[in-house]
């Protein structure tokens, strides 16, 4: 694991003062937002590493409609249905907001035969989307540019597709993002989201829900999340005619899609979904929190790698309760097009 710093403290700060919680009313939210570089940068910062080890190259939940598979089979089935939707073809000049560390980018530049640009704000993830590519051969249908998603470094009219999948849940402001994301789109073009939201069953005034929205907040480094109603006005309002809505987590598939992270072993399938499944049981965690004290303590890990560990359990805890209770789903489908 890469860096020295205490990078699980830089991160906690944006939620504790002198070590405790911050209170989590609308004035702290706002503040959150005010700060989103620095909270998303710090997050990825302190993660990304961890993911790609844990999780993989696609940093995003998905669907599991044919029952117990290997993950990446069905992270890949999903990517190709944001493609199918939005319309992606042989040619096509695309832009992934975004973009992580290039899985889904290089995912569907091969699918769909086109040319999809990554756009990150974190340095970091960059380079390494960019080494990956370079690894996998594929340095000449994808690259990755670093900027911020609520200025897009491209000039109006520029791209013939644009897709978002579970990112821009982290911009400060769900319409100004998708207003630039309609700039950078041309006339004609498609643009398709699965974002993370609250559903309409969550309950502001429920302590149990506000738990599980501060838990998937804090765990994964979002400022706020919008509802379902919000994030249709925001794609109507930067000037989208919608085409498609749809909760892909309401479809009755064998499998929900927290299944990964709420250890399941049954359903695991392959060494590296076993493995995943089995750090989420409560007597992995035993393991994993008693490997990463010992690893942190003889410094092979970096300070402050305990800290992010328990931010990313207690991440893991509140989506599987989000989900559970069906307050919360990361895979809002919106299809947009730009007159």
């Amino acid at each position: 694991m890469r860096g020295t710093t205490n990078q699980g403290h830089n991160y906690s700060r944006h939620w504790e003062k002198e070590g405790k919680p911050r209170t989590d009313d609308e004035d702290a939210r706002d503040l959150r937002k005010t700060q989103y570089t620095e909270l998303v940068n710090d997050y990825y910062d302190a993660t990304t590493d961890i993911y790609l080890e844990s999780w993989g190259q696609s940093f995003h939940m998905c669907r599991f409609p044919r029952g117990p598979e290997q993950k990446a089979m069905a992270i890949a089935r999903h990517e190709h249905y944001i493609a199918n939707m939005t319309g992606l073809r042989p040619g096509m000049k695309v832009l992934d907001v975004g973009c992580g560390v290039g899985g889904p980018a290089k995912e569907l530049a091969v699918f769909a035969n086109c040319h999809v640009t990554g756009l990150n704000n974190n340095g970091y993830q960059v380079k390494k989307a960019t080494e990956l590519a370079r690894k996998d051969g594929l340095e000449n249908m994808v690259d990755f540019v670093q900027g911020d998603f609520m200025r897009i470094p491209f000039p109006a009219n520029e791209f013939d597709c644009v897709y978002v999948i579970e990112a821009t849940v982290h911009a400060p402001s769900l319409v100004d993002v998708y207003s630039e994301i309609y700039r950078v789109l041309k006339p004609g073009g498609t643009f398709g989201a699965l974002e993370w939201v609250l559903a309409d069953t969550f309950d502001p005034s429920d302590s149990e829900h506000r738990a599980i929205r501060l838990g998937i907040e804090r765990g994964n480094g979002i400022p706020a999340l919008q509802n379902k109603a919000g994030a249709r006005a925001a794609m109507e309002h930067a000037g989208f005619e919608l085409q498609a809505t749809e909760d892909l987590a309401l479809r009755p598939d064998p499998l929900p899609w927290w299944y990964p992270i709420g250890g399941d072993l049954k359903s695991a399938k392959g060494v590296r979904d076993w493995m995943l499944v089995i750090r989420n049981t409560k007597y992995g965690r035993v393991a994993v929190r008693f490997l990463v004290r010992a690893l942190e303590f003889t410094r092979i890990a970096p300070k402050g790698t305990t800290k992010i560990t328990e931010e990313l359990i207690m991440a893991g805890d509140s989506l599987v309760a989000g989900g559970k209770r069906g307050v919360f789903t990361p895979m809002y489908l919106m299809v947009g097009k730009k007159p």
